[in-house]
């Protein structure tokens, strides 16, 4: 038992240390994107979408950007969708697509705002977030991948 709760604890160390680089790489990048004028405002950003329209677009093959750690995704994840952790987001761009709309989502849907403005701040414009993250997915029944 006290093993399980000293795993709890450095997950939940982990998943703060995560959640305070993410704010740390946000600031930075919205105080150059304000330096070089790409205008990165508030009333740009799109708009955060409810589950059922995420499964919709699911169902359509939009591209969907998982930004949670590792041991998350190992636990349950959307079939067919792509982890980039949050704290990894800003150097494996590249592995993203830039033609197609983008749907971020985490596990409650407190990092993936903080993802998706990462990603407009690197000029993508089709970026949304799932609206309450993978617990919302699940409370919905939607479909997971979960591990044995």
């Amino acid at each position: 038992m006290l093993k399980s709760m000293n795993d709890k604890n450095s997950h939940y160390r982990q998943s703060q240390t995560m959640i305070w680089k993410g704010f740390a790489l946000m600031s930075l990048l919205l105080v150059a994107s304000l330096i070089f004028g790409t205008g990165c405002s508030q009333k740009a950003l799109p708009p955060e979408i409810p589950v059922a329209d995420v499964y919709k677009k699911y169902q359509e093959g939009v591209y969907i950007l998982d930004v949670r750690g590792q041991e998350e995704w190992d636990e349950e994840h959307i079939l067919g969708t792509t982890l980039i952790p949050l704290d990894e987001l800003s150097n494996r761009m590249n592995e993203i697509p830039s033609d197609q709309e983008i749907i971020v989502i985490c596990n409650t849907g407190n990092r993936s705002p903080l993802g998706r403005d990462i990603l407009i701040a690197a000029g993508f414009e089709r970026v949304t977030v799932a609206r309450g993250g993978i617990r919302s997915w699940a409370i919905m029944d939607y479909p997971l991948e979960m591990q044995p």
